[in-house]
Order: structure tokens, then sequence, then C-alpha cells
């Protein structure tokens, strides 16, 4: 890893924190309030300089906006000549034809990527956050109502974290889950395969973040012993795989690989 690159040693390494998309959602959303606060207060060479980075940066965004305009841009088609005469009133007009930047492989190969993710259940019913969070109450006078804890599945990744007592997400031990019943669609057997990581909860970002697992999670599952390869020929470690049921019923985690 090169020199200087803390933060991504540390995510690495930790992980991140439970609110780390929500900060960054955040973060940015301010960005554009003060940006404006700084144009309007900047004055002299920091002023001039804020200015031309603005001046390159509308460029750009002109130049794409226009790139994407050409796409139903219309040009002059002066190599098509129809056979026999052509009306009076059509004498003025010249023939045109939609000008197609993108070639048919372009357009075949984004089909293919749509198509690539195309999951088993695409809608699930939203949950309300009473109903994953149950309120748990600390203190001697049991009057703190601060910590949480996770009723539905969670995976819970092997990295170093702070004492439990500190942390207001509890996610219990009997709830864990490390492996999952994975079928194959295509060879139409089911594999007990390892979870590495929850990569998308359809309730949310901050429910990913925590591991929480629920119907139509898109989870990273270990095929390494399926034997899959690509088509150069290397063994595909991971693969996605969909939550078709609800874990916290059922005490087991069943999924479709996604192929």
């Amino acid at each position: 890893m090169p020199q200087h690159e803390h933060i991504e040693r540390w995510t690495k390494k930790y992980g991140k924190r439970y609110n780390h998309d929500e900060v960054k959602r955040k973060r940015e959303a301010r960005a554009v309030h003060k940006a404006s606060y700084q144009a309007q207060k900047l004055i002299g060479i920091r002023a001039k300089l804020l200015h031309k980075r603005r001046y390159s940066e509308k460029a750009a965004m002109k130049k794409q906006i226009k790139m994407h305009d050409e796409k139903t841009a219309t040009k002059k088609d002066k190599q098509q000549v129809k056979s026999g005469a052509i009306p009076s009133f059509l004498l003025d007009r010249e023939e045109v034809n939609r000008a197609k930047i993108l070639s048919n492989t372009i357009k075949q190969k984004r089909k293919e990527k749509a198509g690539k993710y195309d999951v088993p259940i695409p809608k699930v019913k939203a949950i309300p956050e009473a109903e994953i969070f149950k309120v748990i109450t600390t203190g001697k006078k049991r009057q703190s109502t601060w910590k949480r804890m996770i009723t539905k599945a969670t995976f819970v990744s092997a990295f170093t974290r702070k004492p439990a007592k500190f942390e207001r997400i509890i996610r219990p031990k009997a709830m864990r889950f490390t492996e999952a019943h994975v079928t194959h669609p295509e060879l139409k057997c089911t594999f007990y395969l390892d979870i590495v990581n929850v990569k998308k909860n359809p309730q949310g970002a901050f429910y990913t973040s925590l591991g929480v697992i629920t119907k139509g999670t898109i989870l990273e599952v270990n095929v390494s012993e399926l034997g899959l390869v690509t088509q150069n020929g290397k063994v595909v470690w991971a693969k996605f795989a969909q939550v078709t049921n609800n874990p916290e019923n059922d005490g087991v985690i069943n999924a479709i690989l996604l192929v």
C-alpha cells in the first residue's frame, strides 16, 4: 500500500463506523451550501482561485451535457438521393436522419449488463424501524433507553470492535449467522456456503453497514469450493446471492445464487 493512505489502511483493517454512510450523505448535502457561502464571502486572490475552479467545473459539465444531447441530434444526409421527382414544396427541405453516437455493440453490452443484475425478488415490503430495533433499558434505575437491540438476523465480520458495553446497537449472538443455504438456479443444487459480506440490504444503507439480513438482502458468499471458473480460467472466489426467506422466523438463511 502507498504511503500516507492511513485512512484506507484503517478501513481495511477495522472496517467502518455503523453510521458511516449516513454521515457521508449529510456531508455531501451540506457541501452545496458551504460552496455557496464561500462564493459570496471570499474576496481577493482566494475568490479569484475559487471562481477559476468553478468556471472549469461548469465548462466540463456543459461539455458533458452537450455530449448527451448529441445522441438525439440531427445531421444533414447529403449522400441519400431518392429516385423520382420531388414535389416543389419539398425542394427547399433537406433530408435529415438521427445521429447515432453509440454503436450497436455498446448498446448490446448495456443490455447485457442490465440483465446481469436482475434479482429473483425485485421488490420487498418495507420493515418499520420499531420492528427491527428493540429498546433496551440500562442503568441502576433503568432510566437510560439509548441502547437498541436488533431483532433480525445479522452477520458480524471478524474485525476488532470496541467493548460491547460501549456499543449502542446490540447484535445478539443467537441471531448471528455466518453460513447460508445457497441454491444454484442452473445446477438445481443447494450448498451450505460461508457468508463473506452483506452487500446491500433493501431497507437502507444503515442496515447494510450493521449487517442486518432480511428478505431480499444481497449477500456475498464464498463459492471457491464449487469450482466455478471464469472464461479466462480463473477460479471464482465469491459471488452474490439474494435471501429469499425471513431468517428470523426460519432460523436459517436461504438464498439464490445470482449467476
